[in-house]
């Protein structure tokens, strides 16, 4: 599988679903009732997302309590970048709510508030698919200009998700995009 392929497996595939997952955030009567809904993890089928069903419930209870409280804070957001960083803070403080929790509750949030990332945000699975694209892993996020030519057609966040979704593979898609993209030496840059 080639980076065009991947690409075209998340258009086809995976952008329906995520796009409509977006669109059920950005139609939640309020605010309130969007921060409610991506503190507690909860899918648009009122189900916990399967890849945050380890959190533990006291931990999302108090995500919850403190991102309500925030309510307004939030509400004055005025880019993802900064919405993100406010979470950041609010969250750091409790146990078991890593980045990548924060970026999804970020990024649900922001489909509420019209605040979509402008880069491609790096956390636990993401990192492992910069680093089969040849990036610093330990970078906080990448311009999306910076990734190979085949997957630019995608947003910032449909990039985030190809990272994590398509980790294992990109280390070999890589390798065959150099037929694909002579520019394979700038991913970096």
């Amino acid at each position: 599988m080639n980076l065009r392929a991947i690409a075209r497996m998340y258009v086809a595939g995976i952008r329906p679903r995520a796009k409509a997952e977006l669109d059920w955030f950005r139609r939640q009567p309020t605010l309130a009732a969007a921060i409610a809904c991506a503190a507690s993890a909860i899918n648009s089928r009122g189900k916990r997302y399967s890849h945050q069903t380890r959190l533990k419930k006291v931990s999302l209870r108090e995500a919850r309590r403190v991102l309500a409280a925030s309510a307004r804070r939030i509400a004055r957001c005025k880019t993802f970048d900064e919405l993100i960083a406010h979470l950041e803070a609010l969250l750091e403080p409790i146990d078991g709510l890593g980045e990548l929790y924060t970026y999804d509750t970020a990024l649900r949030i922001g489909a509420k508030l019209k605040l979509l990332p402008r880069m491609v945000y790096l956390h636990a699975g993401t990192r492992v698919g910069a680093r089969a694209l040849g990036f610093d892993g330990r970078v906080r996020a990448l311009k999306a200009s910076q990734l190979p030519a085949p997957l630019r057609r995608l947003r910032p966040h449909e990039l985030e998700d190809v990272l994590c979704i398509f980790k294992d593979r990109l280390a070999t898609a890589r390798t065959r995009a150099g037929h694909e993209d002579m520019t394979t030496r700038s991913w970096c840059a």
